[in-house]
């Protein structure tokens, strides 16, 4: 199922921002006019990763400094303790959507 849950001009690249969807807390990010999206909560202690470093198609934990993989959430290092869920992103018009199964 897809949920709106942005549009194009509110998130400039190089950015994050974080959105909130039934209760869940989302990682949004234009990487170059691609956009990503991952659960906003490091794998190590919960950190929230909207405001992370980017570094190509990475985001890296401000808290503590595990990265993960924007395209798949695949934890890249430690101090991560798994991987994170990583959201298909669709440009609808204006509009960004997701995909939650």
């Amino acid at each position: 199922m897809r949920f709106k849950i942005a549009q194009i001009d509110e998130i400039k690249p190089g950015q994050g921002k974080s959105i909130q969807l039934n209760g869940k807390a989302i990682a949004l990010f234009n990487v170059k006019g691609y956009y990503y999206a991952v659960d906003d909560s490091c794998s190590h202690m919960g950190a929230p990763l909207a405001n992370g470093m980017l570094a190509g198609k990475s985001v890296t934990c401000e808290w503590h400094g595990a990265s993960f993989d924007l395209a798949s959430g695949e934890a890249l290092n430690s101090p991560a303790r798994g991987n994170i869920t990583a959201y298909k992103v669709f440009v609808d018009g204006q509009n960004l959507e997701i995909e939650i199964d």
